[in-house]
């Protein structure tokens, strides 16, 4: 009986270390870059999303970026971020897009 119940906790705890380590996995999906902005497409002064094509300075290939929040798309409309700026990005991959998370320039803004 003792047995079977000491099998029973470490097939628990098991577990429970598996689901905890499986969900910082997903928590860490974040890529970081910098990169030179080559080219912003924003659907009207409306949107509600935009891409940003980035040149890594790294790899030097270049990565779409889709922007959704709204503080990034107000200053793509008002051109405080235009191509050719320096950005620190974060992001993650969701359904096939790499969705910001963090869009500043290097300089700051």
């Amino acid at each position: 009986m003792k047995k079977a119940v000491s099998v029973m906790v470490l097939v628990a705890v098991a577990a429970l270390t598996i689901f905890c380590f499986g969900s910082v996995a997903s928590a860490g999906d974040e890529i970081k870059m910098v990169g030179v902005i080559t080219k912003i497409d924003i659907a009207g002064k409306d949107a509600k999303t935009a891409t940003a094509t980035l040149k890594d300075n790294k790899t030097e290939q270049l990565v779409v970026i889709t922007v959704e929040d709204d503080l990034t798309l107000d200053k793509f409309k008002d051109h405080r971020i235009v191509e050719g700026d320096e950005i620190r990005c974060k992001y993650e991959v969701i359904d096939g897009k790499n969705v910001s998370k963090l869009f500043r320039k290097t300089a700051g803004c």
